[in-house]
């Protein structure tokens, strides 16, 4: 009987000071899109990153974009790379010009295994003689 009584004091005990595992996600992102005259460019990044309960970590990252113009020239590019250690990173770019007038995007963002979601997206567009237009949208998810 006191084997018994040992051995479910100590079982008791360990569960009392174990925490319990839960699975834990994270995911974030950010777009944007510019438009002027007959110029319009659209980015956008979104990425996640999830621990499971027994301690695995598994992680994803996708960025875009989009460039039109009636009468200019597009450009469009997208690049992603895995940093140093946990970390993916990726880059869209998209810009429309037709002669002075020209439409921008850019959206950057960074996914850390396990920890955080990072992301950024800065858009700018321009008429010639009017003052240019910017906006920049961030979000960080931890």
């Amino acid at each position: 009987m006191r084997t018994f009584v040992t051995t479910s004091a100590v079982a008791l005990l360990l569960a009392a000071t174990s925490p319990l595992l839960a699975q834990t996600s994270i995911t974030g992102g950010s777009g944007g899109s510019a438009a002027a005259g007959g110029t319009a460019a659209s980015t956008v990044g979104t990425g996640g990153t999830s621990t499971s309960a027994t301690g695995r970590t598994g992680s994803s990252i996708a960025a875009g974009g989009s460039a039109a113009a009636v009468n200019g020239k597009t450009q469009t590019g997208v690049s992603m790379n895995k940093g140093n250690g946990p970390v993916m990173n990726s880059n869209a770019r998209a810009q429309a010009h037709e002669g002075g007038t020209f439409s921008r995007s850019h959206t950057r963002t960074q996914v850390k295994a396990g920890e955080q979601v990072g992301s950024t997206t800065k858009t700018m567009s321009h008429v010639p003689g009017s003052k240019p237009t910017m906006s920049t949208t961030s979000t960080t998810a931890r």
